[in-house]
């Protein structure tokens, strides 16, 4: 793991925790951090609501970078209370249709392991391959 890895990570953290909401639900039960081709790092936290209209942490930290007019990410991270958790596909599936480059995209997995994006979106509908 790299000071840069554990730069981001700590960024995560930092912005990740619970936060109730009205009724039940809840905000920042993860948070996650990317960094892009700038090298600067944008941060957002996922919001548990009814009815599918919350949104995942990295949902938020990609539309504070799109905010900065920024669209190509080097690698990103999300965390929870038990540590880093891999994008689900919704997830995945923003960063490929944000910018095709970020098929590239260095994904932290935990326990010091990352991949490129393209690798957890094998034979993706774009055509977009390795390599």
């Amino acid at each position: 793991m790299t000071d840069k890895d554990r730069e981001l990570i700590a960024a995560a953290t930092e912005v990740q925790g619970h936060l109730p909401l009205g009724d039940g639900y809840d905000a920042a039960a993860v948070g996650a951090a990317l960094r892009t081709e700038s090298g600067r790092v944008f941060t957002g936290v996922s919001v548990e609501l009814a009815c599918g209209i919350g949104f995942c942490a990295e949902h938020a930290a990609i539309a504070e970078m799109l905010k900065h007019r920024e669209t190509r990410i080097v690698e990103i991270v999300a965390v929870n209370r038990s540590g880093v958790l891999p994008p689900c596909g919704r997830c995945r599936e923003m960063m490929m249709l944000v910018n095709a480059a970020n098929r590239d995209t260095r994904v932290l997995l935990g326990q010091g392991r990352s991949v490129a994006l393209h690798e957890l979106l094998p034979e993706h509908w774009m055509g977009v391959r390795p390599g």
